[in-house]
C-alpha cells in the first residue's frame, strides 16, 4: 500500500506532522463549509473512477507524500500505486501516482494534490538546475528563509530532493549576524563577543561581511565559525578565500543565480545560499487525469 512514507524522498526527512497539518489546512481552505459542491451535485455517490498523476513537463518530483495524504484524508481506503517517489527525475508525460476509488474523493483532492505536487516539484527541480552546474566542485548549495510562511518544512524538503542543502530553518537554530546586527551592537567585534556569550557549545556564529576589510577584521577576532560574503564579484570571492585560509566556513549570499553559480563554485567557497530556490521556482506542470 502506497503511504505517505513510502514516497518520502529517501535521504530527506518529512515530518508526518508537517504533512497532515499542511493537507489538512489546504482541504479546509479549499472544500470550506459545503465540500465539492460540484461533485456532490453532478456525480453519483458510488461511482468510482481510476485516475493518474501526469508530469506534463520534465523535471524533479516532490510533494507526492502531500498528494498520497490529501487523498487518504478524503477516503481512507482510497487505492494508491506510485510509480516514483520523491526525488526522482521524471521525463514529460511520465505517470507518477494511480489513484483509483470513489470519484467524488478523487475530483475534491484533485487541485490541493496538485498544487502541492507542482510547487514542491518546481523547487526540487529548480535546485537541481543549481547543482548540476557545480557539477565537479565540493561546493554545496542552499536555500534560504525566503519561503511561503506555512510552507517553510515542504519548500526545504523539496531543495532537498533536488540535491540541495538547508540553511537554517528559522531564527531560532543558529546565529546568523547581519549587517542591521553589526550596526546596532557598534560593530564586528563587540557584536561577535556577545554572540559568543550567549551560544552554546553546539550552536554555529556566522557572520555576513559586505568588504574583505571586514572580513579581515573577522578573521582577526577569531570568534566566527562561519562568514558569509554577501554581494562580492567573483575577483573579489577569490582574494577572499585566499585571505581565509581555511580559517572559518565560507558562504556566497547575493547575485546567486543559475547563470553564475559555476563561476562562484570555482572559487574555492564552501556554500553558496540562494532565496530563489524557493521564493522564484515556477511550478512544475502536473496534472490529473481520469481513466474513462
Amino acid at each position: 500500500m502506497t503511504t505517505p512514507a513510502s514516497v518520502l524522498h529517501p535521504e530527506a526527512f518529512l515530518s508526518p506532522l508537517a504533512i497532515e497539518s499542511a493537507v489538512r489546512l489546504a482541504l479546509e481552505e479549499d472544500l470550506g463549509r459545503a465540500g465539492d459542491v460540484t461533485s456532490i451535485a453532478t456525480i453519483p455517490e458510488t461511482a468510482q473512477t481510476r485516475a493518474t498523476l501526469v508530469a506534463r513537463q520534465a523535471g524533479v518530483i516532490a510533494g507526492l507524500p502531500l498528494a498520497v495524504e490529501t487523498f487518504r484524508r478524503l477516503w481512507p481506503d482510497i487505492a494508491i500505486s506510485a510509480q516514483v517517489r520523491d526525488g526522482a527525475t521524471v521525463a514529460k508525460g511520465l505517470h507518477v501516482l494511480t489513484i483509483t476509488g470513489p470519484a467524488r474523493a478523487v475530483l475534491a483532492g484533485e487541485r490541493t494534490a496538485l498544487n502541492f505536487v507542482g510547487r514542491l516539484s518546481g523547487v526540487a527541480t529548480l535546485t537541481n538546475a543549481y547543482v548540476r552546474q557545480t557539477a565537479g566542485s565540493t561546493m554545496r548549495i542552499c536555500c534560504t528563509r525566503k519561503t511561503t510562511p506555512g510552507l517553510r518544512a515542504l519548500e526545504k524538503y523539496a531543495v532537498r530532493c533536488g540535491g540541495g542543502f538547508n540553511h537554517r530553518f528559522g531564527l531560532d537554530d543558529a546565529i546568523l549576524i547581519k549587517d542591521n546586527h553589526i550596526a546596532v551592537a557598534g560593530g564586528v567585534r563587540p557584536v561577535l563577543e556577545q554572540a559568543r556569550k550567549h551560544a552554546g557549545h553546539l550552536v554555529k556564529v556566522e557572520i555576513e561581511v559586505d568588504t574583505l576589510d571586514q572580513l579581515r577584521e573577522v578573521l582577526d577576532t577569531g570568534l566566527a565559525d562561519v562568514v558569509l560574503l554577501d554581494n562580492m564579484d567573483i575577483p573579489t570571492l577569490k582574494r577572499a578565500v585566499e585571505m581565509t585560509a581555511g580559517r572559518a566556513v565560507l558562504e556566497v549570499s547575493g547575485g546567486v543565480t543559475e547563470s553564475s553559480i559555476a563561476d562562484i563554485a570555482k572559487t574555492g567557497v564552501d556554500y553558496a545560499s540562494s532565496g530563489a530556490l524557493t521564493h522564484s521556482a515556477p511550478t512544475l506542470d502536473v496534472a490529473l487525469d481520469i481513466a474513462l
